[in-house]
């Protein structure tokens, strides 16, 4: 097979889709890949690197749309890059289709075929492609938050450890997943105050466990969020529903109730936000003010911290890029349940119930797509 890694054009974005190790186990297996130039210049990765390991450099995009079988990428396309799709091409990226209804009619017109790394399942209910930009965006969360609360930014200036005398900040966590846990993780390293919620009692036990006496979970209400946010410096939305438009728990009246200067990191922005004050943002202009709260709603925060996003993510789609590469979609779809899972478009039809059910479309089975 023919594989394509053009270099990300997403506002401040530099992770690239494939590692020159990556591309090294497709070529010793009698795959060609094809990398545009500079794709992983800015995270010290240079197109001697990708040489050496057997691939060829694409002079641009065009190129490397044209010449591939399958298109490996980090984030979703961009109009431009959708225009290059083409009919029966693979497209295995993030996608994040619920609340981007073009970008859904793009690649359906386009004819190709989208597998989406956020609703790639595993044995354990996991979202294994999901997890590592989690851990970074959970980590990375506190950053931006603590931030947000210097002066410069509008916030109201706490320190999140406080100093001696002087209390430490309290930190607000809505979801106790991947993104919760790396956030709590940070947190309770820098000394700030940490409440969890969650309506999971297995993962309020796991998180209780982990971290003892250091942080306080809460059964998530739409009650216990309110008290929560309103006695927080920095609320962090780490709300997922795989493959669906996160829902807005906080309200807008509640952001309103906040204390001036306090901060929000809507993690969930990527699938629309779970703050109704949120709108995307980017890592050029990151911050804004709405009811007099700081908001920090960047739809590629792990861009921020490329080099080890790209590593530890090609690490996760690594084996499914060989399965797909090796088989041939239909059989690698066929033949993997978790990995049909990530399907979101099959040659014109929306595969995926959530995002069609976002955008109040039609759906057809992935099972009954493949057949047809």
């Amino acid at each position: 097979m023919k594989i394509g890694v053009p270099r990300e054009i997403k506002n401040h974005e530099y992770r690239v889709g494939m590692t020159p190790p990556g591309v090294h186990e497709l070529t010793r297996q009698g795959h060609q890949v094809m990398v545009e130039t500079n794709a992983g210049h800015q995270i010290g990765i240079d197109d001697k690197d990708y040489k050496a390991v057997g691939a060829t450099i694409g002079a641009n995009a065009a190129e490397v749309f044209a010449s591939a079988d399958m298109i490996v990428k980090v984030k979703e396309p961009q109009p431009q890059e959708i225009r290059l799709l083409r009919e029966n091409q693979i497209l295995f990226t993030y996608l994040h289709l619920a609340p981007d209804p073009d970008q859904t009619k793009g690649l359906l017109d386009s004819g190709a075929i989208g597998i989406a790394y956020e609703t790639v399942t595993d044995t354990r209910g996991g979202l294994p492609l999901l997890a590592p930009m989690s851990e970074v965006a959970g980590r990375m969360s506190v950053q931006a938050g603590a931030n947000g609360l210097e002066i410069e930014r509008g916030g109201r200036g706490v320190l999140l450890g406080g100093v001696p005398g002087v209390p430490h900040g309290k930190v607000v966590i809505i979801g106790g997943g991947v993104v919760g846990t790396n956030a709590a993780f940070v947190a309770t390293g820098m000394g700030a105050g940490v409440t969890v919620l969650d309506k999971s009692q297995h993962r309020m036990a796991a998180i209780d466990f982990q971290f003892q006496s250091l942080i306080t979970t809460l059964y998530s209400t739409t009650h216990s969020i309110e008290e929560a946010v309103l006695g927080a410096d920095l609320v962090i939305g780490a709300v997922l529903v795989p493959g669906a438009e996160a829902p807005k728990l906080v309200t807008r009246d509640m952001v309103k109730a906040m204390k001036r200067g306090s901060v929000i990191v809507d993690v969930a922005i990527d699938q629309g936000g779970c703050f109704e004050t949120s709108r995307p943002t980017s890592h050029s202009d990151p911050y804004y003010i709405e009811e007099g709260v700081v908001h920090y709603c960047v739809t590629n925060m792990p861009g921020a911290v490329a080099r080890t996003s790209t590593f530890a993510l090609n690490n996760a789609t690594l084996p499914f890029i060989v399965t797909l590469a090796n088989k041939g979609v239909k059989n690698a779809l066929l033949s993997d349940a978790h990995l049909l899972n990530g399907l979101n478009v099959w040659h014109g039809k929306l595969t995926h119930a959530a995002v069609a059910s976002a955008q109040a479309r039609d759906h057809t089975d992935p099972v009954k797509a493949l057949a047809a």
